[in-house]
């Protein structure tokens, strides 16, 4: 039996095509170890949100590829609304959304900033906080996330008083 191969970088250009064709967008694939065993990752997207159809329809077309992996489960995920910030793609998307940043050390006693994505690229990230702009050296920067709004979730009724005239008949 041939050994397995554990490099997912001659899966990429694959599972890229793959997800075009199907109107999602790869984001990775990722080796992930946890205690039960080794998980192979795929994280898609869809514009307007992905189903579980759209993860069912993605792992059927990718298994067969797959299997060249050594892995003992495979998922297909979402990304989440916290996603990491990697691609060009992403990073345009980000541009002037709220984002996470994580560094490898601390500076200035802390290893996580939060600010607006002013710049991203092979030597800097640039965020902008409300006591100004700050920069990090990109391989000091262990991650870069983008923030969920969750802002609509909150409850805007609090304090709202109607008066009886205004309640529909019954």
């Amino acid at each position: 039996m041939a050994k397995k191969q554990t490099n997912l970088d001659a899966l990429r250009p694959f599972c890229e095509a793959t997800a075009a064709q199907m109107g999602l967008e790869f984001c990775d694939v990722l080796m992930e170890k946890e205690p039960q065993g080794r998980y192979l990752r795929f994280y898609v997207d869809k514009e307007g949100g992905l189903s579980l159809d759209d993860c069912e329809r993605f792992h059927h077309a990718v298994q067969p590829k797959a299997e060249a992996i050594d892995y003992d489960f495979m998922e297909v995920c979402s990304p989440g609304l916290d996603r990491p910030v990697k691609t060009e793609r992403d990073i345009r998307k980000a541009l002037g959304t709220r984002v996470s940043v994580h560094l490898y050390r601390p500076e200035n006693g802390s290893k996580l900033f939060e600010g607006i994505l002013n710049r991203m690229d092979d030597e800097a990230v640039v965020i902008e906080q409300e006591t100004g702009e700050l920069t990090f050296a990109r391989k000091a920067v262990s991650l870069v996330r983008l923030v969920p709004d969750l802002s609509a979730l909150e409850d805007d009724s609090e304090g709202v008083v109607i008066e009886s005239d205004e309640l529909p008949d019954e």
